[in-house]
């Protein structure tokens, strides 16, 4: 199999590198893309060797097989019909098609059957990617009545340029300088901005309203009520989410653990008397999500849960997401 990564120099595209390598995902080769300013660019692989990074606008896709798209903005749109006419399969990491009816929008955990014979297939947002298992659990055993979400976003949602935005500012805040944002709108250090993308006519933004509408997808079910709040706070990688959950059956906490402990991709960290429970802190760098804090509702009460989740925005919420997308192709005989 011969891989593509397209914004191989991103935040996204690093750790698609590590992963594939880490998760051992087969390959013949691994070319690297990126902007034409990028391009030369020398790139250590994890194997030792090195790959030089070539102008991802002046590719060959007949020279491969599947391709990581992690380029945001009107790229996607421009070059996914041109990989996939020249027999290039596509993972796309943006939110171009993540809504295409067209195109289906995969959690390998939940919905592997929706790629059918799709030669384009969405990875969905961080923070949907994130919730998605945990939330997915609760939904096929008891039914959803109501779900609410308040999110606590990395500055990685916002790339390797968000990253280091907060690094340089935070040194800047602790050493008595000016405080400034060019990435966030407003300084992130000791800060939280509840403002994520654009605010749409709803009054939410668009960064609310992908989880709404992409969990509907996923779970291929559009009448779940859904509401969402995110904001953004000054950690470096992995997003936190805290659930505010209406069943359509009597639930209890431990009917939940018991499922989350059989369930792949979570991992349970609910002892809050040891002061065990989901944090940035010990998802960064995991591939499964965190959950804990697992609670009877005081509002829904036997029919409600309360809990929080801890998962690392660019892996489960990106680039782990996609590698076992490809091991699915590979299962399946779309690839070899």
């Amino acid at each position: 199999m011969k891989i593509g990564i397209f914004g191989a120099t991103g935040a996204v595209g690093k750790e698609l590198i590590k992963v594939i390598y880490d998760m051992k995902l087969p390959f013949e080769s691994l070319s690297l893309y990126a902007s034409e300013r990028s391009a030369g660019l020398e790139v250590l692989l994890p194997d030792g060797k090195s790959e030089a990074v070539s102008d991802a606008n002046a590719v060959d896709y007949t020279t491969l097989d599947l391709a990581f798209f992690a380029i945001g903005g009107g790229w996607p749109k421009e070059n996914a019909k041109k990989a996939t006419e020249a027999g290039c399969m596509v993972i796309d990491n943006s939110s171009t098609y993540r809504l295409d009816k067209n195109v289906p929008l995969v959690v390998p955990e939940i919905n592997p059957h929706a790629i059918g014979d799709s030669m384009l297939i969405a990875n969905p947002n961080c923070t949907t990617a994130i919730a998605a298992i945990p939330l997915y659990v609760l939904y096929k055993e008891f039914g959803l009545n109501r779900v609410m979400i308040s999110t606590y976003q990395a500055a990685s949602g916002a790339g390797a340029e968000g990253m280091k935005e907060l690094e340089e500012e935070t040194r800047h805040y602790l050493s008595g300088e000016k405080v400034g944002n060019k990435v966030f709108q407003y300084p992130l250090p000791f800060n939280v901005i509840p403002h994520i993308d654009v605010f749409m006519e709803n009054g939410h933004t668009k960064e609310e309203m992908k989880v709404v509408y992409e969990t509907r997808k996923i779970f291929e079910d559009p009448s779940i009520p859904i509401s969402c709040i995110a904001v953004r706070i000054p950690v470096m990688r992995a997003h936190s989410e805290a659930f505010f959950v209406q069943t359509k059956k009597r639930v209890t906490p431990q009917e939940y653990r018991e499922l989350l402990y059989q369930t792949k991709g979570v991992q349970v960290k609910d002892d809050p008397q040891n002061k065990i429970y989901p944090m940035p802190l010990t998802a960064s760098g995991k591939y499964d999500v965190e959950v804990g804090r697992i609670m009877s509702s005081s509002v829904f009460e036997d029919r409600g849960l309360d809990f929080f989740i801890s998962g690392d925005q660019l892996n489960k919420g990106a680039a782990s997401n996609a590698v076992q997308i490809a091991f699915e192709l590979l299962r399946t005989g779309r690839l070899s």
